[in-house]
């Protein structure tokens, strides 16, 4: 059985989300917490397996709870469970450990569904709040490329090349092999290049020519 939490300040959602997760098989509400901090303590109490959190409640909001329970010796997992669809939230929900997030549009067999997957070790987003975390992963892909191609644009060609087999893994000696120059004047270039990159050793060299699509 999985053992469940619902925390919610509203007694009658509380009582709806005990009611749906009680008549699923394999599933166990053993405590109700009206805020965070009371969701809390029933779940270090219960010993729970998986929290179903509303976010806005009194005490502390169900991000801090989230963060707390994250912290205890057997941590339960996590759902936080929301009306509000706001990017600070997701984003709030999944640093402090959630390992769920959705909406309370979401239907009584996708809030089920959701227990059962992060129980299992699993993650499950909200369809919205999953696209929000794409999106914002590809934006930040993008502005990451457009910094990491100014840096790689300091450099001269020969640099440059030298960067691109640096990026595949040679070392001087077989830098100096595939363009034809000495292992000294290579060593030379290593420096410029880690300069003119802002950057400390050949890894993040390297890290910096893949996100400028100099190398695979």
């Amino acid at each position: 059985m999985i053992r469940t939490l619902v925390a919610d300040d509203d007694a009658l959602v509380r009582l709806a989300l005990v009611d749906i997760l009680d008549d699923a098989p394999g599933i166990d509400v053993v405590a109700q917490a009206a805020d965070g901090v009371e969701a809390v303590e029933r779940a270090a109490a219960h010993g729970v397996d998986v929290v179903l959190m509303d976010v806005r409640m009194p005490r502390i909001d169900g991000i801090d709870a989230t963060e707390r329970l994250r912290r205890l010796p057997d941590p339960p997992k996590v759902v936080v469970l929301t009306t509000f669809d706001l990017d600070e939230y997701v984003d709030d929900a999944l640093a402090a450990g959630a390992a769920g997030f959705l909406l309370k549009d979401t239907d009584p067999a996708g809030i089920i569904r959701a227990v059962e997957v992060v129980a299992a070790g699993q993650a499950m987003l909200h369809p919205a709040a999953a696209r929000r975390v794409v999106d914002r992963y590809r934006r930040t892909a993008r502005a990451g490329a457009r910094a990491a191609r100014a840096r790689v644009d300091r450099l001269t060609p020969r640099e440059t090349d030298v960067l691109a087999l640096l990026a595949e893994g040679a070392c001087n000696a077989g830098i100096a092999a595939g363009l034809g120059m000495r292992e000294s004047t290579v060593k030379a270039h290593v420096s410029r290049i880690l300069a003119a990159l802002d950057v400390t050793n050949r890894v993040q060299a390297a890290l910096c020519a893949r996100d400028a699509g100099l190398a695979r």
